[in-house]
């Protein structure tokens, strides 16, 4: 099937139109993505540990901005490979103290809601939840860790497009991003940590600790700041793309447009998870948004 995606897009007229440099990063870029797929569904199926993808969510964007850096390195690629190292090793901090990375490339802590689906009934049996794996875990997520990265091949295309008002905006509202994430991150760990051990700090989260699930911090304003974080950034990313080619919509908005569903169904399921297993989740959505706080708090 990535084979079949490479063929497509290299079979398109409009791609023999393009200059021979950003031809072949393309291609790397496919490349890349194919061979990522087939790992990541063998490794899966082999191991029965399904966050092979989540291993490398984290990794997969620098790599694709630097093999574009190398090949066109100008002021706002090398400023976009930067910033996108950074949002890398920031999540992979976090994943890797939650238990994601091993010593041994394939094991590490699953997703939780990854063992939940294969008990469902819908996806249960090896079969199904193979399909669901090769089609949804390791292809379509894949797929959308390059498309919203694409941005970076706008950059490219119009190499010499000098740096702008634009970039600056879009390089101030990632890094204000990422520090939010940060922060909502260090406060849901822990809290994790100090819900999974018996000693208590004194004034530190105990509503939360009480009904079981965090409601303070960052918390107050949004059910997910996490989650709102890492889809502005990526929005951010996206204004990279416009700054260089001078259009607000070009086809790399597909990336973070698809970022942001995929969020909503991930948070839909986590949040159906969480009303089951704490009675005052439901009024906690209720006062609370989902992901952007409100500006004027309800009466």
């Amino acid at each position: 099937m990535a084979a079949l995606l490479l063929l497509g897009t290299l079979s398109f007229p409009w791609f023999a139109g393009f200059d021979t440099s950003f031809r072949e990063l393309v291609i790397t870029w496919i490349t890349i993505l194919m061979a990522v797929v087939v790992i990541c569904f063998l490794v899966s199926e082999i191991t029965r540990n399904y966050s092979q993808v989540d291993k490398l969510w984290s990794l997969l964007p620098p790599v694709y901005c630097w093999v574009t850096v190398a090949s066109f390195p100008t002021a706002r690629t090398v400023i976009m490979a930067v910033l996108v190292t950074m949002w890398g090793l920031r999540l992979s901090f976090n994943f890797n103290r939650k238990g994601g990375y091993s010593i041994i490339p394939w094991k590490g802590e699953e997703d939780y809601r990854w063992k939940i689906l294969r008990e469902s009934t819908a996806l249960s049996g090896r079969l199904r939840f193979g399909l669901f794996n090769l089609l949804f875990i390791s292809l379509y997520q894949n797929i959308i860790i390059l498309l919203f990265t694409t941005p970076i091949l706008m950059a490219a295309l119009y190499p010499e497009t000098p740096l702008a008002v634009t970039d600056i905006i879009a390089a101030v509202l990632m890094v204000s991003f990422l520090m939010i994430e940060t922060i909502a991150d260090n406060q849901q760990f822990r809290f994790q940590t100090m819900k999974r051990s018996s000693t208590a700090v004194p004034d530190k989260f105990t509503v939360s600790l009480r009904k079981g699930f965090l409601t303070e911090g960052l918390w107050r304003y949004s059910r997910h700041p996490n989650f709102a974080s890492e889809q502005a950034i990526w929005i951010s990313f996206y204004l990279f793309g416009v700054a260089a080619s001078g259009k607000w919509i070009n086809f790399t908005l597909l990336g973070p447009v698809l970022l942001v569903l995929l969020f909503i169904g991930s948070s839909v399921m986590t949040e159906n998870i969480s009303s089951g297993k704490y009675p005052d989740y439901s009024l906690y959505q209720k006062e609370v948004p989902k992901f952007v706080p409100r500006i004027f708090k309800r009466k």
